[in-house]
């Protein structure tokens, strides 16, 4: 058994969604969140930019006692994950291989959409991934850069026009070319379900990473026996880059329940 809490970042509010999914799959767990708000989005900066802020962040969460971090960031994981992976000698896992791994046993066409911010989908990573797994797949991908600050601005519920409007412009052609399968590729899209539910239909399955990760990471700690064992729990702990208040007001909706324990604000540029 392994009491250290689980850290877990991303580049705003989007890693929240594999917070919920920690809640739901591995209730017991402690939780040590950063949302890097003040430097948001991370998709549409370039590949050194992107590791710069990742190892920051990554240093910020060591500075915890911590089993293991979930890369709660597509973009991070498409693009820098095998850099962190040497910063420490514990685990880190992003979002790529689980949510590869879910849309091969998901499709039946072998027609898979991939939708993720620009840096996600210029690096090729869920492309790759998908072919390697199998050769024979169709992959339709579509950077969509204006999705995660209209999500980062509370506009993700259904009736959003603007939202709506772009979610079918981004995801049109896909349908057009019978994907049965689409990898929401960015841990900020699981708050548009809703929206590209009604759009696809019920014969597209959608896959959420920062889920599909959580799993993966439940089914590493099992095997590893590392799962928290006894004791009193010390709860969920969340740090933001940015303006506390800010990231309360809509926190909420993106883990799907109450803000468990303090919100505090630090300087990720001393990291």
């Amino acid at each position: 058994m392994d009491s250290r809490a689980i850290g877990v970042f991303d580049s705003g509010l989007g890693g929240l969604t594999a917070v919920s999914a920690l809640r739901e799959l591995l209730p017991g767990e402690d939780v040590v969140y950063f949302g890097d708000t003040g430097r948001v989005p991370y998709g549409t900066r370039s590949a050194e930019t992107i590791f710069r802020y990742a190892s920051q962040d990554v240093r910020f969460l060591l500075s915890h006692e911590l089993k293991c971090i979930v890369v709660a960031c597509g973009t991070v994981s498409s693009v820098a994950l095998p850099r962190l992976l040497e910063m420490t000698d514990i685990p880190i896992l992003g979002v790529i291989e689980p949510a590869v791994r879910a849309a091969v046993r998901a499709t039946k066409n072998g027609r898979i959409g991939v939708v993720g911010t620009s840096a996600t989908i210029r690096s090729g990573t869920y492309r790759e991934g998908l072919l390697a797994a199998n050769p024979g797949l169709e992959i339709i991908s579509k950077p969509c850069p204006l999705l995660v600050p209209l999500v980062e601005d509370g506009r993700f519920s259904e009736g959003c026009t603007v939202t709506e409007l772009l979610v079918e412009e981004y995801v049109s052609p896909l349908l057009k070319q019978n994907i049965d399968t689409l990898i929401l590729g960015c841990t900020h899209y699981p708050l548009l379900t809703g929206i590209f539910s009604k759009l696809c239909g019920p014969d597209v399955a959608l896959i959420n990473p920062g889920y599909e990760a959580v799993v993966s990471l439940r089914e590493l700690l099992s095997e590893n026996d590392a799962l928290r064992g006894g004791g009193p729990a010390c709860g969920e702990h969340y740090y933001v880059s940015d303006s506390e208040q800010q990231f309360l007001q809509y926190a909420e909706m993106f883990l799907r329940g109450p803000v468990h324990g303090q919100v505090q604000r630090i300087d990720i540029e001393n990291y």
